[in-house]
């Protein structure tokens, strides 16, 4: 009677896992997934309710005391330990008490490049109470400026190899800013913090200095182009930090994988997802000053990287190499990251190995995230009625002429069908809080849409739109508005017209992105109508956007007009321009393209058109 009744239940039970297999492929995936969100939050819950809330700091803290011995960081070739790290960054904290007047609450600014001081100096001010302002090391002149300006630091720390970029714009600077430079001989004007650490003591800090009672006070202000104007400074609360530093956690690392960063510290991704990740983990992470294609893999063999972060113009970079042999040869198991195509998902993996691309959704100053967990080629994420009751969200409808959210005769937004762009916004409330930027209120406004399907609603508006398919994969479609990205990183073309509106001969710059093959993301390109009785001057041009851009922000491409085309509301029409591309058959306005090796704005002929179409020319 027995045997039967067993036998019963197992037909049931693989009735039931086929079933299953076949309508809810994902469902152990999706589970596996939602319980770590749980577990995250139940976590944070525990620290609120004991009302000591524990930030990133506090994690560094116990892990330089668990395993004080354990490599944190390594850097061309020196290793620092967990403890190393630790008494630096008192000595950082204890050079500061000393030699300056700051105080908890204060923000510091810290304009550095990838090494470990740049850690030093972070956990070493954060040891002080200090919020941290993370400046773009490719920022020089009037952004640069306007950043220190913006974040209202107390302090400004220079990196050895960035003095210059200060020294230009010393005397512009606010003159209640003290600026600290880590090099033996500063220029004048500035104090050497790296003589002052000879004489700082590594004594603990006491924790009276740092302990928070808010979860939600500012630990960091993080740079981002937003989607007019100049960089804003993005609210980073201890909340914020701590949440990305589960990132990693949550897509299986541990405490025994070395970690490979490449991006730039200033950025959330090098910083919270990568820093902070290595120490939740308690792991190892391999920094590099900058990434290097060619490096790449021998670094990864000689450090025995297990996991590195990527962004997806880096994984194109090393499709683009040379093969050689023993291309799998490396025990990189895992890579995360964001913005890699489907196309150059499926080469990496098949060139370089079985490695598991961890793709990821998130803005720095956002209240929304998506984590593709299933590992599905091309997704960013995945979503279903569990997950969006940790993590609301919606895909409105947009409308790309008047370049703004459709809306009904009603005056509501509506949302879009699965397999249909739409614009992502997530609902603003207690729960999914958004942090805005320092200053005017009005940058943060800027980020809000206001009654979206009800009176009284307020959603964070990403300026990303996105697909959801049938299968509830969430895919990235493509930015909007004023902003568009190239090598990486997100460039306000707001910015890049006010530098090239700043010549005397130039009445009006329309700048906007440009797709082109091969290349992730969308080249800038600028269309200049002349002032009156002017001539174009493409000499000037080029030493202006140059001297004054980072090359990422720099316009590939020019277009001169006899008059610019603007919306109902008097912006300026981009929608066109955008789809006319840079095609001199298809555009009878002169057009030019910014030469590398001859160093100037070139013609752009149909001949070098085709050349960069076919790849021949390299942006």
């Amino acid at each position: 009677m027995l045997l039967p009744w067993l036998a019963g239940l197992g037909a049931g039970a693989l009735v039931l896992r086929l079933v299953q297999g076949l309508l809810f492929p994902h469902f152990w995936d999706d589970l596996r997934f939602l319980l770590k969100v749980v577990r995250l939050g139940v976590r944070l819950e525990l620290y609120r309710w004991r009302g000591e809330p524990v930030t990133v700091l506090d994690r560094f803290l116990s892990r330089a005391r668990e395993q004080p011995g354990k490599p944190f960081l390594v850097f061309e070739g020196a290793v620092h330990t967990y403890r190393d790290v630790d008494r630096r960054s008192s000595r950082v904290a204890h050079a500061f008490l000393r030699r300056s007047s700051l105080r908890r609450g204060d923000t510091v600014a810290l304009l550095m490049s990838n090494e470990p001081d740049f850690v030093h100096v972070w956990l070493g001010l954060a040891k002080l109470g200090c919020a941290v302002a993370f400046l773009n090391c490719g920022l020089r002149a009037g952004p640069l400026l306007h950043c220190v300006r913006a974040c209202a630091p107390a302090a400004l720390v220079v990196g050895g190899d960035l003095l210059g970029s200060v020294e230009e714009v010393l005397p512009s600077i606010p003159k209640e800013v003290s600026v600290w430079g880590l090099k033996d001989s500063v220029p004048p004007g500035m104090t050497s913090l790296t003589q002052e650490l000879r004489e700082a003591p590594e004594d603990p800090v006491p924790r009276s200095y740092h302990i928070t009672s808010n979860i939600k006070s500012t630990c960091l202000y993080i740079f981002t182009s937003g989607t007019t104007g100049l960089p804003k400074a993005a609210v980073i609360t201890q909340l914020q930090a701590i949440k990305a530093s589960a990132g990693l956690w949550a897509f299986g690392c541990t405490s025994e994988d070395i970690v490979y960063i490449t991006l730039p510290l200033y950025h959330s991704s090098g910083a919270l997802l990568g820093i902070s990740g290595c120490v939740e983990l308690g792991a190892t992470c391999v920094l590099k000053k900058k990434f290097s294609a060619s490096q790449f893999w021998l670094d990864c063999k000689k450090y025995n990287v297990t996991v590195f972060q990527y962004i997806g113009e880096l994984c194109r970079y090393l499709c683009k190499q040379p093969k050689r042999e023993g291309e799998k040869d490396h025990q990189v198991r895992m890579a995360v990251g964001n913005g890699i195509r489907s196309d150059v998902w499926r080469e990496f993996i098949h060139r370089f190995g079985n490695i598991k691309m961890c793709e990821l959704y998130g803005a720095t100053e956002g209240n929304i995230c998506f984590m593709n967990h299933t590992g599905k080629i091309g997704a960013v994420g995945r979503t279903n009625m569990f997950y969006k009751l940790f993590f609301a969200f919606d895909l409105i409808k947009y409308d790309f002429q008047k370049d703004e959210p459709m809306r009904n005769e009603q005056n509501w937004c509506s949302s879009v069908k699965k397999g249909e762009p739409g614009l992502l916004i997530s609902p603003v409330n207690t729960r999914n809080p958004f942090f805005g930027y320092a200053g005017s209120y009005k940058h943060t406004k800027s980020k809000l849409i206001f009654d979206v399907f009800k009176k009284g609603d307020v959603y964070f508006n990403t300026g990303d739109l996105m697909v959801q398919d049938q299968d509830n994969f969430l895919y990235f479609w493509d930015r909007i508005g004023d902003t568009f990205r190239w090598k990486g990183e997100n460039v306000a073309t707001m910015e890049v017209a006010d530098v090239i509106g700043m010549l005397d001969f130039i009445q009006e710059a329309n700048v906007y992105g440009v797709t082109v093959p091969g290349y992730e993301g969308k080249t800038g390109m600028a269309a200049i109508l002349l002032k009156p009785n002017k001539s174009l001057d493409l000499e000037q041009i080029y030493e202006q956007v140059v001297a004054t851009l980072p090359a990422y922000a720099c316009p590939r491409f020019l277009r001169i007009q006899e008059k610019m085309e603007t919306t109902g509301t008097f912006k300026l029409q981009k929608f066109q321009l955008v789809e006319e591309g840079f095609d001199p058959l298809k555009i009878s306005e002169p057009l030019y393209f910014m030469d590398s090796l001859k160093k100037a704005y070139v013609p752009l002929t149909t001949e070098l058109y085709d050349q960069i179409m076919l790849g021949e020319i390299k942006l």
